[in-house]
């Protein structure tokens, strides 16, 4: 006789209803598999033995978390080692592997590097927003990871912020309407796809307020001294919601099954232990169902007592734990928890339920490794020139007189200065394979200055010299010769997060300098600045006969001189108020009168 066949459980079925799925699953879980789902580590502190040895729900990497040879076949089999490992623990949950890809997958190197998000809020188009995340989830799901930490939807309102770049905008709207589109491009699956119905997990991030907080109002991190990042938002309820909620509402309305919290405070309360926004209003009010995340480390800072912060932190609606170096104490200390009732079973379950509903919709149960067929896209063609469209789209004009751009292609001599015109690093800013980004040539792309030797006609001479030193360039009588176009390149050079945090915005003195130098070699002056922000220049503008914002475009820095030499016409609109100076800060769209600002926000010129 055959031997009887037994039916899968109903948890590994992708026939049964994803809900019909959890509640089997859940149902045959222990505390101690519950609460490793619950747990996230950075993929340096836990090997693939401890993943099975403590069911970890989510292993991530940090930025510049690549494995030591930074290819997409090696980040393929780390991530895999970690899966496997996931898989072959008594009821198989496949992980949840997460990175930081906020403007492309920009830890790996090779991988395409979108334009930070402020120059996209500088373009306001929504479906270059969508196809831009659809390239990202891409190249992420060819090294089999499949969650996100994007996007921000920070709305910065001090430009002080080092964060400032990784928001759209200073405006709400402006937000809301660029990071659904993006939102649903990492999540839609492409054609002939046939895991679950969200390709890649996005994370709405930093819920709440992160982009309001008070001048000074940060701690002391680490022994690094903040002004703003992780500081206190001082507002009150209606004014946190008008300018910090909307987004977060439509991300959710959009689908979004993944929320981080923010380290800030609201109004002296930590966001992480924050019952009222976290549970009450987002879960209750705005009807999140999926999982809250905690960010790097964030709920340390809760309470000195680190049992009382997790528990804090849980009840208050936290569902998963970023503890990126000890797991095993937060895996001890909510263990304790529970059998000491400080968290209940109840919540518990609450946590883990919504973890798995990302999990199935992810179809990880079905498909949990890389696919190999998508290797091929990663830095693709396609996807550089979607990423050079944007850094197109992305430039705003702020100053053209004497109809000094477009630069004619047959322009005699031109003369190019400044760090920035041959530095992918400075181009792509922090968040580009390491977490606080650096300069040089870190990843392959197009610099600025490969862009304008590409764009001139045969008969143009172009004299580079970072430091606008000239001397050795002659005219035909022997004599030191003046350029018909100086091209000088500023840029901040590149810094993530708190780090960012920068009490004076001036212009710093070497750049100033660096103006100065190529302004007395050449006829027209054009000055694109590469940075996370605004910066005060007006003392400088005077010697500009063009100014370009260029933001951080990341790895295609040719779109650049694309619409320089006239290819392409100028679009972008300035999607933060521009300062006159320094002790104008914090100016934003709230609370700048007319006139006061050197250029109001939505500024643009066009064409002249």
């Amino acid at each position: 006789m055959p031997e009887p066949t037994t039916s899968p459980p109903i948890y590994k079925d992708p026939a049964q209803p994803s809900e019909a799925r959890i509640a089997d699953l859940l149902a045959r879980m222990t505390l101690a598999e519950k609460i490793g789902q619950m747990t996230q580590v950075e993929k340096n502190s836990v090997t693939p033995k401890a993943v099975a040895k403590y069911f970890i729900g989510s292993v991530l990497s940090g930025g510049g978390g690549s494995p030591p040879k930074n290819t997409v076949a090696v980040w393929a089999e780390m991530v895999a080692s970690f899966q496997q490992a996931a898989l072959e623990t008594r009821l198989g949950i496949p992980i949840l592997y997460g990175v930081d890809a906020v403007h492309g997958h920009a830890n790996l190197e090779g991988a395409t590097v979108f334009p930070h998000n402020i120059g996209l809020g500088a373009v306001d188009d929504p479906d270059l927003m969508f196809a831009i995340g659809q390239a990202t989830a891409v190249e992420m799901r060819a090294t089999g990871i499949h969650w996100n930490f994007a996007p921000v939807v920070s709305i910065p309102q001090d430009i002080r912020w080092g964060r400032t770049y990784e928001g759209y905008s200073e405006d709400t709207t402006l937000v809301t309407r660029l990071a659904v589109p993006y939102l649903q491009g990492l999540q839609t699956p492409p054609e002939n796809w046939s895991g679950g119905p969200i390709y890649v997990l996005a994370t709405p991030k930093h819920y709440l307020g992160d982009g309001g907080t008070a001048f000074g109002s940060s701690k002391t991190i680490n022994i690094q001294p903040f002004l703003l990042d992780q500081g206190d938002t001082r507002l009150t309820e209606a004014e946190l919601r008008a300018l910090f909620l909307p987004p977060y509402q439509a991300a959710v309305e959009a689908g979004a099954l993944s929320i981080m919290a923010s380290f800030n405070s609201w109004n002296g309360d930590k966001l992480h232990a924050h019952h009222y926004l976290l549970n009450e209003v987002l879960k209750g009010e705005l009807g999140f169902e999926g999982f809250i995340v905690s960010d790097w480390q964030a709920i340390d800072q809760i309470s000195d007592d680190y049992d009382a912060a997790v528990v804090a932190a849980i009840n208050a609606g936290i569902d998963m734990v970023m503890t990126p170096y000890d797991y095993k104490t937060f895996i001890d200390s909510l263990t304790r928890a529970v059998n000491e009732g400080s968290v209940s079973i109840e919540r518990i379950d609450d946590a883990v339920e919504r973890i798995l509903r990302a999990k199935f919709a992810l179809g990880l149960f079905e498909q949990p490794f890389s696919d190999p067929a998508l290797v091929e896209a990663v830095g693709s063609q396609d996807h550089r020139s979607l990423a050079r469209q944007a850094v197109r789209q992305s430039l705003v004009l702020l100053k053209n007189e004497h109809r000094t751009l477009p630069v004619p292609k047959d322009t005699p001599l031109i003369f190019v200065a400044g760090e920035g015109a041959e530095n992918i690093g400075l181009q792509a800013g922090g968040w580009t394979i390491e977490w606080q980004g650096k300069s040089g040539m870190i990843t392959p792309g197009t610099t600025i200055l490969e862009g304008i030797q590409a764009a001139i006609s045969p008969g143009t001479q172009v004299e580079y010299n970072r430091f606008g030193r000239f001397d050795q360039v002659f005219d035909a009588s022997g004599q030191p010769a003046i350029a018909d176009i100086g091209i000088v390149v500023i840029s901040e050079q590149p810094y993530a997060e708190g780090v960012g945090d920068q009490a004076d915005l001036t212009l710093a003195q070497a750049d100033s300098d660096l103006i100065a130098r190529a302004r007395e070699r050449c006829q027209k002056l054009v000055v694109i600045l590469l940075s996370g922000r605004p910066l005060v220049l007006s003392d400088q503008l005077p010697m500009m006969d063009a100014l370009v914002a260029a933001w951080l475009p990341g790895s295609e820095g040719a779109g650049v001189a694309d619409v320089l030499f006239g290819d392409y016409p100028f679009n972008g609109r300035l999607p933060y108020t521009w300062p006159w100076t320094n002790d104008q800060l914090p100016l934003n769209i709230h609370n700048a009168q007319s006139g006061e600002a050197l250029f109001p926000f939505g500024f643009g010129l066009l064409e002249e």
